[in-house]
């Protein structure tokens, strides 16, 4: 018998990759109960949370239009063309159609909180696992996420020992080479703050390019003894 598997049916899962319509990826971190997610003002709750250093570092401010018009768009039940480069025609041409559609939005369906004059395009939303409000208003909306290729089950990978590169003695990069993960400066640089300097030292010698340690290690493995 022959099964030939032409789709599979994965639930998204802590180390799934995702991204948006403006270069906005990202990493899950965490998956909550829905009812510990943030909760809006009506009671719905939010379906994901991004990191907002995300925006700043990438300079892709089109997702926050994306966000903020996509509210708008279904409160009102409309869909938007916009063509690019709108701000040649005004100045902040983008900021004024999404605060307009905004304020209809919330004028038309009487949801005070869809724009609020004090901090436009933001809302105030609650914890939803103690129910207060948090500290400061967040930006809520609704907008493309695309769920990529990249999945954590696909990517998974270990190394008890194997191929070595000639000239460096480093273990090989990539999985399909049976290759070692990469540690480079800024994870060196996380584990130092950590203070883990035993971890660093069994990655950056043992686990690396210490051809006589490494194999101390392999012999104490296989014969018993103890370890460097």
């Amino acid at each position: 018998m022959i099964c030939v598997y032409v789709l599979q049916k994965r639930k998204i899962k802590v180390g799934d990759k995702v991204a948006g319509r403006h270069g906005n990826k990202g990493i899950i971190s965490k998956i909550l109960p829905r009812q510990d997610m943030p909760y809006l003002q009506d009671g719905t709750p939010v379906d994901m949370v991004f990191n907002p250093l995300g925006v700043p570092s990438r300079m892709n401010v089109g997702q926050l239009f994306e966000c903020s018009l996509g509210l708008a768009g279904d409160l009102l039940k409309k869909h938007y063309r916009i063509a690019p480069f709108d701000e040649r025609y005004e100045q902040e041409a983008s900021r004024k159609l999404v605060f307009s559609e905004l304020y209809e939005a919330s004028k038309q369906t009487k949801n005070p909180w869809v724009f609020e004059p004090e901090y436009p395009g933001k809302s105030r939303i609650f914890d939803g696992r103690t129910g207060d409000p948090f500290e400061q208003p967040v930006l809520i909306g609704k907008s493309y996420i695309l769920k990529l290729i990249h999945q954590v089950d696909d990517k998974i990978h270990g190394r008890s020992t194997g191929p070595y590169a000639l000239v460096t003695q480093q273990p090989l990069r990539g999985r399909a080479n049976q290759g070692g993960q990469r540690v480079g400066e800024m994870e060196v640089w996380a584990l130092e703050g950590f203070g883990v300097a035993h971890i660093l030292q069994e990655m950056l010698t043992y686990k690396s390019d210490h051809i006589r340690a490494r194999k101390e290690v392999l012999n104490t493995m296989l014969i018993g003894g103890k370890s460097p």
